[in-house]
């Protein structure tokens, strides 16, 4: 499974050409589709992205729902029909569609966010903010977390 981790910001050609962090590139190595699958996050301002075992499991995930349910119909649409799947070329490089780029105000730098399984996609700046509100909240709930168990474990 790709596990991405850590904040990099990367500059934006007028192309919509950014260089994908090798960590990154790196942690999708092995994958069916050599670059990622990228939408627009339904909660923030943001870019959604992962690798396609993580879209696959997505997809799954969203099968295990009531077909033709209205929950099931809001993820596809919001997800699968938004989704774009985005090459890297051999420079580490892809392309953001204008789509993506509008929704999340990116320009000029965007801010490529480890979230584990998956990353997000920024503006910088925005980031910066969510960022700094997400603390405040998990410090106002004295948030904690509890690992999950893994095989073996007991």
């Amino acid at each position: 499974m790709a596990l991405f981790l850590s904040t990099f910001i990367n500059k934006v050609d007028r192309k919509g050409r950014v260089s994908v962090p090798a960590p990154f590139r790196a942690a999708i190595r092995g994958q069916s589709f050599k670059g990622i699958i990228a939408f627009r996050s339904y909660r923030e301002a943001a870019i959604e992205a992962c690798a396609m075992d993580r879209m696959e499991r997505l997809s799954d995930s969203i099968d295990a729902l009531d077909q033709f349910s209205e929950e099931q119909d809001d993820f596809a649409s919001t997800i699968f029909a938004d989704s774009h799947q985005l090459p890297i070329d051999g420079d580490g490089r892809i392309i953001l569609p204008a789509a993506l780029t509008d929704h999340a105000g990116i320009t000029d730098t965007a801010a490529f966010v480890g979230r584990g399984g998956t990353f997000q996609i920024w503006d910088p700046s925005a980031f910066e903010r969510h960022q700094g509100e997400a603390r405040a909240r998990a410090g106002r709930r004295g948030a904690t977390l509890r690992l999950a168990p893994r095989d073996g474990d007991g």
